[in-house]
Parts: C-alpha cells; sequence; structure tokens
C-alpha cells in the first residue's frame, strides 16, 4: 500500500513539474517569433517560386508564403536572427519592391521579362 501511494504521489508531482514548465516555453516559443507581411511587386507564379526559395534560406526564416493575387509575402521569423527591415532589402535584391524598398535595378533586370515590373503574368 505504500510502494503505491508513493508512486502516485511521484506522479503527481512530475505532471505538476510539466504543466509549470511548459507555460514558460509556450512564452519563449512565442518571443521567437514573429510575422510581417510585405507587399512586393511580384508577378507571377515563377515569382512566387522565387521569392519563396529564396527567402526561406534568410536566417531566422521560419515560413514564407506569398500570395500571388495581393502580391503579399507573409514571412514566419525569429526576431533574434533577422528582422523586417533585413526581410525588404533581401526581398529587393532578388528585383522585387518590397513595402517602400526599391527592387535593386540590375537585379530587377535580371528577372525573366514575365517578372519584371509592368509585365502581365502568364
Amino acid at each position: 500500500m505504500k510502494k503505491s501511494h508513493t508512486v502516485l504521489l511521484l506522479i503527481l508531482l512530475m505532471s505538476i513539474m510539466l504543466s509549470a514548465g511548459s507555460k514558460p516555453f509556450a512564452q519563449e516559443q512565442k518571443k521567437n517569433y514573429e510575422e510581417v507581411q510585405i507587399q512586393t511587386s511580384a508577378v507571377c507564379g515563377m515569382c512566387e517560386e522565387r521569392i519563396e526559395g529564396n527567402i526561406a534560406y534568410e536566417k531566422g526564416v521560419k515560413k514564407v508564403e506569398l500570395d500571388d493575387k495581393t502580391k503579399i509575402v507573409t514571412i514566419g521569423f525569429d526576431p533574434r536572427k533577422n528582422n523586417a527591415d533585413q526581410l525588404r532589402t533581401a526581398i529587393s535584391k532578388l528585383g522585387y519592391d518590397a513595402d517602400d524598398v526599391a527592387a535593386d535595378k540590375e537585379a530587377h533586370d535580371k528577372l525573366p521579362a514575365c517578372c519584371q515590373k509592368g509585365n502581365k503574368p502568364h
């Protein structure tokens, strides 16, 4: 009988410790994740692939999704490793406008014709 009480007590203590420890972890996770939405000059599906494919490799980026209808890219990232301004700059270096950051002209001119501003998507 005494042994079963000890086991139950241990289980109870472990469950209290685990539930108490999970809240700070969840709060820590929230601090390590931010999302930013950036208006781009993307035109087509190739633009989407290029932006998502390249921005995914930026430091701290955990999620990248470009809505090709609205041309808004949503980026989830670790703010300890990156920030919204650096992500805008990274998009502009790919040849696309990123909010108020103009596309790098040289990179823009190297984009396929269908991906350049002013051209219609295919």
